[in-house]
């Protein structure tokens, strides 16, 4: 419930007015004024829009603004994406209204940028609370000044006056007599200068001295210190080493801090609380409001600086894993992930607590990854690296693993400049083949989620080879039963897969063995033992809760959707997922839309889901992404587009060498021939038989959707041997384009797709109304456009948009 916002009925008015007027309202005034308060108020009585809001008071860059702006709104970026970008897109469209409270103007220099991002949509609305404005202009100013305090002879009256007497009454102070001491609350009414928060310190002091004893402050700092010197020993220092954290904290932290029990530190809050020093934010953590913390901080003394630094590195140490590959999604630090973060970086800046640093960071990964906080994951351990070296072996690892996490949050292959650096660390660790033989796993995984498989495959067997005996054997092994499974080699894929998994019950990795399971289950549905698929899918997913393995648990879940629609998934945020998580996950919603018969909104995902894989290079997934959008699409009737995006899917699986994916291509291809009654239909089928035969594979999924009756052979020249000619995706778009009689464009040589985004860029349409009537997102017409442009070497709409009249 908010508290009252007295006296500030105009102010109301003027924000909603300038609300109804502007894009960009900008409420200016000094600390103290109470400007956050007001637009939570507006923005709480206006039911017609929802907000976001962004605590900006510790925000020092636009990069920060923007993070925590996305993040707000339940975004973020694709790989490839500016950070501008995908905020205007995110906003854009949207009845959200976008708060940036405490925002420091001057610092970020953050005018520009929400300018350009209003100019560049129709629908954006920001709301900045800052002690300046931008002077910009999109910007509108509403400014909000003290309250009026009563003149010497008017009445004491009025807004000043209630929340001064409330705010005694909430403190527990004695009834006030505004005629016997009339004088006493005109004097002090008077010093706060009539700032709301200066009024509640004052009020406080005398609620807890008298209303005689309490100090004339005639600044905000000057409460604050009295309020300080009012305190007990303890709860001064609370306040003083608290005001030294950017960020809120919870009981167990605090309580390190102040170098005392929980219930202690909880009496301790409770006393600041209670006295205004302190704010109770949500999940029981404290917060400071930005001009007491400044006012804390100036009054703490070096040995409050010690003591934060020794009680957070000392709570961090008590909470991260004792093992670097133990840590499980329900770890009761990830509450206080800030405090996390900042005591490693901290200890990480000092030379002396550096390797202590290192070791804490490399102890939580496991904790961050399973929970799929690749970006947080980023944050700490690139903080870290940039500290400096820290010990060989653990700096090694911790490179390692900032590499694994930029990979899902920029892309694959982002992180390998950070594989780089760890095999420098490894240099000079006291086991050199043992972090070189990690890493050598570690860009096996990348080269698999690109789907380069013949790379994938060298550097897990080189990562074996390196340290046939240590601790990498599994990870590596299972990579290879990854491999081969895509490559449809099921015999040497399951004994891989039984080889990764741990002889004995262990804490030590325990995704390992989820995910060769969660392979033998894909093998059995490969080759057709549909109940065997189900039941070691299930298990997976049923043992993966109850540790806490979120990731591979959802991967797993994804398969099993797929097998079992009674399954009752798990309801997560798609956004908040890792790219090689979410594309799986939204890939799958896209089959469940084209099960329920909505295959228009299934070709729509589906599209997403290839603009993003193609630009995170996330080769196996999008190969699947596409066979979604081709089965939609061939619901829909497009057999145009179907076919080019078929054919696509063709080239990337032969050169991926995804023979089964292959098949599963062709036998749409052969559908889509069939129904455009093309000689090659039968031919197509009999491909997608041949290669399915020698791995004792079957039909399933889309492709059991399409029963075009084989050839008795398929063509020579499409084969060799098990797999897919050099020459069979050029033979095979030939026959689907040898009856193309138009005369030659200089638009030849756009995909479907792209041709139907550049007829609507030529129609004067934008991206956003583009997106609306292909049922796609803003992204990927965006990606279209960007494809476009290189392609026809051009850079801007109106080019495009006389390309598209010329050739018409």
């Amino acid at each position: 419930m908010l508290s009252p916002c007295l006296g500030r009925d105009d102010d109301r008015r003027a924000l909603d007015e300038a609300l109804e007027e502007s894009r960009w309202v900008t409420v200016v005034g000094p600390p103290g004024s109470g400007k956050t308060l007001l637009v939570r108020h507006v923005v709480a009585a206006s039911p017609a829009s929802t907000s976001a809001w962004v605590d900006a008071r510790n925000l020092h860059t636009i990069d920060d603004v923007l993070v925590a702006a996305l993040e707000s709104l339940d975004s973020e970026t694709a790989p490839g994406d500016s950070l501008t970008g995908a905020l205007g897109r995110a906003v854009d469209g949207r009845a959200c209204l976008l708060v940036l409270d405490g925002l420091d103007l001057d610092t970020t220099d953050a005018g520009p940028v929400l300018q350009a991002v209003l100019e560049a949509t129709n629908d954006a609305r920001v709301v900045v609370t800052a002690l300046t404005t931008a002077g910009q202009p999109a910007e509108s100013v509403v400014r909000v000044g003290p309250l009026p305090v009563p003149a010497r002879l008017a009445p004491l009256e009025g807004p000043a006056v209630e929340l001064f007497l409330r705010r005694i009454r909430a403190a527990g102070g004695q009834q006030v007599d505004l005629t016997d001491q009339a004088h006493e609350v005109r004097r002090l009414l008077r010093a706060t200068g009539g700032l709301p928060l200066l009024i509640e310190q004052v009020a406080v002091q005398s609620a807890l001295v008298g209303l005689s004893n309490a100090m004339s402050a005639v600044s905000l700092d000057q409460a604050v210190d009295s309020a300080h010197d009012l305190l007990d020993e303890a709860s001064a220092a609370a306040l003083r080493r608290i005001g030294l954290l950017d960020f809120k904290v919870g009981l167990g932290v605090l309580a390190h801090v102040l170098d005392v029990p929980v219930p202690e530190a909880a009496e301790i809050a409770g006393n600041l609380v209670r006295r205004s020093l302190l704010e109770v934010a949500g999940q029981g953590h404290f917060d400071m409001l930005s001009p007491i913390r400044g006012r804390a901080r100036d009054l703490a003394r070096p040995d409050d600086v010690a003591a934060v630094r020794t009680g957070l590195l000392a709570w961090a140490e008590a909470h991260a894993p004792a093992h670097d590959n133990f840590g499980a999604a329900d770890a009761e630090w990830l509450g206080d992930l800030p405090a996390m973060r900042h005591a490693v970086l901290m200890a990480c800046a000092e030379p002396a607590t550096r390797a202590q640093g290192y070791s804490v960071a490399n102890r939580i990964f496991s904790s961050l990854y399973t929970s799929m906080r690749a970006r947080e994951a980023v944050e700490i351990l690139e903080g870290a690296l940039a500290s400096g070296d820290g010990p060989p072996s653990i700096g090694a690892q911790v490179a390692r693993r900032a590499g694994i996490a930029a990979s899902e949050m920029r892309g694959t292959y982002e992180g390998l400049w950070l594989l780089d650096r760890s095999d420098q660390h490894a240099s000079s660790a006291p086991r050199p083949e043992e972090q070189l033989a990690k890493t050598a796993s570690i860009r096996a995984e990348m080269h698999l989620d690109a789907g380069d498989l013949a790379k994938a495959e060298a550097e897990a067997k080189r990562a074996l080879s390196l340290d046939p005996d240590g601790s990498i054997s599994r990870q590596a092994t299972r990579t290879l039963a990854d491999v081969y499974t895509s490559q449809g080699r099921f015999d040497e894929a399951t004994r891989a897969a039984t080889d990764a998994m741990p002889a004995r019950t262990t804490r030590d990795e325990r995704w390992i063995g989820l995910s060769a399971r969660t392979l033998l289950a894909r093998i059995a549905l490969e080759q057709g033992r549909i109940a065997e698929a189900v039941a070691g899918t299930r298990a997976v997913v049923v043992e993966a809760r109850e540790l806490a393995e979120d990731r591979v648990g959802l991967l797993a879940e994804t398969l099993l959707r797929d097998l079992d629609p009674t399954w009752v998934p798990t309801d997560v945020v798609r956004e908040t997922l890792p790219w090689a998580v979410r594309l799986p996950v939204l890939a799958q919603d896209g089959r469940d839309l084209l099960v329920r018969g909505d295959a228009r909104r299934a070709a729509g995902l589906a599209a997403d889901v290839v603009a993003l894989a193609d630009s995170a290079r996330l080769g196996r997934d999008g190969v699947d992404a596409r066979l979604l959008l081709g089965r939609a699409l061939v619901d829909l009737g497009d057999l145009d587009q179907a076919t080019t995006t078929y054919l696509t899917a063709l080239d990337h699986c032969r050169t991926m060498r995804l023979p089964l994916r292959a098949a599963d291509v062709l036998d749409g291809l052969a559908a889509v021939a069939r129904m455009r009654d093309m000689p090659e239909a039968r031919s197509l089928a009999a491909a997608a038989f041949a290669l399915r035969t020698p791995r004792k594979a079957v039909r399933w999924g889309y492709s059991a959707d399409f029963d075009v009756v084989p050839a008795s052979r398929a063509p020579e020249e499409w084969l060799d041997g098990d797999d897919l000619s050099a020459d069979s995706v050029a033979l095979v778009t030939a026959a689907f384009t040898r009856t193309a009689s138009t005369r030659p464009s200089v638009l030849d040589s756009l995909t479907a797709a792209e041709r139907q985004v550049a007829e609507r860029v030529a129609h004067g349409l934008t991206s956003r109304q583009i997106a609306e009537e292909l049922y796609v997102s803003p992204r990927t017409v965006d990606a279209h456009l960007t494809h476009i442009y290189r392609k026809l070497d051009i850079n801007t709409r109106a080019r495009l948009a006389a390309l598209v009249v010329d050739n018409r």
